[in-house]
């Protein structure tokens, strides 16, 4: 399948971009860091911005996989999804937000019931401390009401950077880069940084990508994690971003086999 002609998105095949054979960088081969200390800065904005425009071609459905209608219901379900999958914060969250649909509600929740609810979500009593913790807050300092801003969402129990991003991003429309475990991943892995603290690695990328695009650009870096250059092997073969990426090889460089572990959004492992 030519590069020209991709398949619908939704499908394996409609994020896979085959790509001409051609050796394997030398951080696959030799597992150096991709990070190229001899690459000016322009360089490296240029090559990530040219790999950001790949990405948006190659995921142009990319979004939040988080269901939620308000900015309450998406700081809950993102609290919730550390250390589980996505998909299992969508089931239990409908049971939730049907029994404590605002943080009025949830505040004043049973304990053993919310735990009941949670336990599917692993560490259930950690977040149910987290939810009624930051539910009480919203109640106490903000009537009930999740705030808009970053110094403030990083006050509530269980928040971070990272999920106060995601909340800012997707429900109030402020850009944000949201650096999870793909993330911060896969941007090593295409040599635009070498750190590894969240915090650290959201600055570097922050002077790399347009303030305009993180919220999308952090969508489309998280689903090709999912569905193309997975933690354990890579569909490089199978990847837009293989002229420019200096891991290009560390996975199945032939495109037939890469094709093979590209994943659709049903079967991919949305964490």
């Amino acid at each position: 399948m030519p590069a020209s002609e991709p398949a619908p998105a939704g499908s394996p095949l409609g994020y896979a971009r085959p790509v001409r054979l051609r050796r394997p960088t030398l951080a696959a081969r030799t597992g150096a860091s991709p990070l190229d200390p001899a690459e000016t800065p322009l360089g490296r904005t240029r090559r990530a911005r040219r790999m950001a425009r790949e990405l948006a071609e190659i995921h142009p459905d990319a979004h939040c996989e988080l269901d939620f209608t308000n900015a309450f219901e998406l700081l809950v379900a993102t609290v919730l999804s550390a250390q589980t999958t996505d998909k299992m914060v969508n089931k239990v969250t409908p049971a939730l937000f049907a029994r404590y649909p605002d943080a009025v509600a949830l505040a004043g929740a049973d304990r053993e019931e919310l735990e009941t609810i949670l336990k599917p979500t692993g560490f259930f009593r950690a977040k149910a401390n987290s939810v009624l913790g930051l539910s009480q807050a919203l109640v106490e300092r903000f009537d009930g009401q999740v705030p808009g801003r970053m110094a403030d969402l990083v006050t509530l129990p269980g928040v971070g950077r990272k999920t106060a991003n995601v909340v800012l991003g997707n429900a109030f429309g402020v850009p944000g880069l949201t650096v999870d475990t793909h993330f911060g991943r896969l941007v090593r892995r295409f040599g635009w940084t070498e750190e590894t603290d969240p915090v650290k690695v959201e600055a570097e990328i922050a002077q790399l990508i347009p303030k305009k695009e993180w919220t999308d650009f952090s969508h489309r870096v998280i689903f090709h994690g999912r569905r193309v250059c997975h933690a354990k092997k890579a569909a490089c073969g199978a990847c837009g971003l293989a002229p420019w990426c200096p891991s290009y090889g560390i996975g199945p460089i032939d495109p037939e086999v890469a094709l093979k572990l590209v994943k659709s959004p049903a079967a991919s492992d949305t964490e």
